[in-house]
């Protein structure tokens, strides 16, 4: 990778020499309110590490033993090793194409910024900014629900005989801790709760693990089978259905935001993040999808913590094991809810505020706090209203990180560095482009076969 890093920069050194200077911290009279009060760059590269690893080491990393069901074990490792090699390569393109921009003096610190000046205003105003505000406020959606699915799990747990209150109450609740969270002013400032989501991810993964192979050595254990189920098509829509599943666990959509929180100079404190983040993806990716697939087989569940209980709702490991596990992915969820928040907020700061005015002041602060409180409460009443949104989040995953997180940061290296046409990185760019492309909308067609299979059980407000 450092490699690539220096061929890419050699590529144009002659060519920009007398263009590139010193890079210099950003005009804070040219900032809209948006970059001014939510996208402050005073970070270093170990902060960029923990929001890399709170953004991308989240909660659906909890569904690769699912994905394997449809996979097995040899197309499983293979297609988890994969994501893990094009994800870290992609995001080391479009975090280069990001400081060659600071270096010629233009520092892009949003998606729809690359977009704009380098496929053209069209891009992104009407593709890249909508697509990564709907994945952004997706996962803000599924994050709500999944914490009121854990929540509910403890209740159940503590009080096996009186289920009196509903899934949509658990998220609701969910949903006022996220409330308070949202308030928090800018990315910088979410470094010590992500650093904290750090340490509690490998928490629970570490307990998905243990409790996995404790499970899996118990008598209680299911027969292990490993064989892939289903007719000829199910199984074909079952591998995409996987691949989507692994992609969007490796995904991230948020790179250039999270880049735009470094202090500058930039250079190559990215590439640190980022392998920071991926020694806690090794450690938690493969730890709990091996582990679960091999105590489950094709019986693992969406969520492999749910193989936990019996069919009597009984824990197959102590109940304070599952208790802690969920507990810990809780808390995990709020951090991820919030990181992926931060968009939204820029969004709304960037329309609202007033950059002329002080971060603190009252025309600053009643603004951010009615809207950023009422986007959180349309979120809470999506994730109520839905919670078969895992469904349709798998579409927008289709729609919206593939695209993000695997084609365009290729594109955007293309297009910026121009490499020549015989070089093995323009055509492995071109490969990785039409590859996941392809992919992305064979993903697509599975999610919206799932979403028409999965309607008639659909109902607002389910107590699933």
């Amino acid at each position: 990778m450092s490699t690539l890093r220096s061929s890419s920069v050699a590529m144009h050194e002659g060519e920009n020499h007398a263009k590139i200077r010193p890079e210099e911290a950003l005009n804070q009279q040219d900032l809209d309110a948006g970059a001014l009060f939510v996208l402050k760059s005073k970070g270093s590269w170990l902060h960029c590490g923990y929001h890399l690893t709170t953004s991308i080491v989240a909660p659906p990393l909890l569904s690769l033993p699912y994905a394997f069901t449809f996979l097995g074990w040899t197309a499983g490792i293979f297609c988890l090793l994969i994501g893990a090699l094009v994800s870290f390569y992609s995001y080391n393109l479009i975090s280069m194409v990001l400081e060659h921009h600071a270096q010629l003096g233009h520092r892009q610190l949003r998606f729809r910024d690359m977009a704009h000046d380098i496929l053209g205003p069209r891009w992104g105003w009407f593709y890249v900014g909508p697509v990564q505000f709907m994945v952004c406020y997706g996962a803000v959606v599924a994050s709500t629900l999944l914490g009121g699915q854990c929540m509910k799990t403890i209740y159940l747990l503590s009080n096996p005989d009186h289920e009196t209150m509903k899934l949509y109450q658990f998220v609701i609740i969910f949903g006022c801790l996220m409330l308070i969270l949202a308030q928090i002013p800018s990315f910088h400032s979410l470094r010590h709760i992500n650093l904290v989501s750090l340490v509690l991810c490998l928490s629970y993964s570490a307990c998905a693990t243990a409790g996995s192979i404790y499970i899996g050595h118990s008598s209680k254990a299911p027969e292990k089978d490993y064989s892939v189920m289903g007719e000829s098509d199910d199984r074909i829509f079952g591998i995409f259905n996987a691949i989507a599943i692994i992609a969007t666990s490796y995904g991230n959509g948020i790179i250039p935001e999270i880049q735009a929180t470094i202090a500058p100079p930039v250079k190559g404190k990215m590439f640190k993040g980022l392998c920071v983040c991926y020694a806690v993806v090794a450690v938690n990716f493969f730890s709990v999808a091996i582990s679960g697939y091999w105590a489950f087989g094709n019986q693992a569940k969406g969520l492999v913590l749910s193989n936990f209980l019996d069919i009597n709702g009984r824990p197959l490991v102590p109940k304070w094991f599952v208790l802690m596990t969920n507990i810990f992915t809780i808390l995990q969820l709020s951090a991820v809810g919030v990181v992926y928040l931060q968009p939204t907020n820029e969004v709304l700061e960037r329309a609202f505020a007033d950059p002329k005015s002080k971060e603190f002041s009252p025309r600053n602060v009643v603004p951010r706090l009615m809207f950023r409180s009422l986007s959180i409460v349309i979120a809470t009443t999506i994730a109520a209203m839905l919670p078969f949104f895992g469904d349709i989040n798998a579409l927008i995953g289709a729609f919206g990180f593939i695209p993000l997180d695997f084609i365009l940061p290729v594109v955007f290296f293309n297009l910026t560095f121009k490499p020549s046409k015989r070089s093995p990185i323009f055509w492995l760019n071109i490969i990785l482009a039409v590859v996941f492309s392809t992919l992305g909308l064979i993903a697509a067609v599975a999610a919206v076969r799932q979403i028409t299979l999965d309607a008639k059980t659909y109902k607002l407000f389910a107590n699933v």
